[in-house]
């Protein structure tokens, strides 16, 4: 029984601790397992998305950050929903307060500047999907009707993206005229015009 019960104990100081890490304050964390050292290591790209967030979160007190950011981002359905979500909601979220919101929603929109911003040398558009893509992120949590439209130069690489109007919440007017107006201006060979359908909740298909 005493050889047994060795044996038991020794198997289980040999299971890894990455199961019950979560429970753990991060301070208890071995050093190479926390996201700073990690990402020290191993650099940004080798992280999850919960610890990337974790580490915008910062000390959270008590509360294990990576399990905090886990929590985020299964109940606001991903990276998606945390930039829908209004800062106010986001801090009543348990284990939240105004200041992580804030943290959380700055890096959002940082990272939603930097997508936007793209590089006009580069980025050239072959289809209406390319479009779509390129938008998606930034007007898929838009509240209310949007017109935006990419002007292109005659190798369909991208000289601006505009926005033509807002809209109120179900609906947008826009005249003719204020579509082509930023175009004729900078002398696009191409427009792209992307409609952001609030109450169909969808993209309308780019058009070329």
């Amino acid at each position: 029984m005493n050889t047994t019960h060795a044996n038991q104990q020794r198997m289980f100081s040999e299971i890894p601790l990455a199961h019950t890490l979560h429970e753990r304050p991060l301070r208890e964390w071995p050093a190479e397992l926390r996201p700073t050292e990690r990402l020290h290591e191993n650099g940004a790209a080798a992280l999850s998305n919960a610890e990337l967030l974790a580490l915008v979160l910062g000390s959270t007190g008590s509360k294990n950050p990576v399990t905090l950011a886990s929590e985020l981002l299964a109940s606001f359905d991903g990276w998606r929903g945390l930039l829908a979500v209004t800062t106010e909601e986001l801090a009543l979220h348990p284990g939240m307060t105004r200041q992580r919101a804030a943290q959380v929603k700055a890096a959002l929109e940082i990272g939603r500047r930097l997508l936007q911003m793209g590089n006009p040398d580069r980025v050239q558009i072959k289809s209406p999907a390319d479009a779509g893509k390129l938008l998606m992120i930034e007007m898929s949590h838009l509240d209310q009707e949007h017109l935006k439209v990419i002007l292109l130069d005659t190798r369909n690489r991208i000289l601006k993206i505009h926005t033509v109007y807002i809209g109120t919440l179900n609906s947008s007017t826009v005249r003719v005229a204020e579509v082509f107006k930023e175009a004729i201006r900078l002398n696009a060979a191409a427009i792209i015009y992307v409609r952001w359908n609030i109450t169909l909740k969808r993209h309308t298909l780019p058009n070329m």
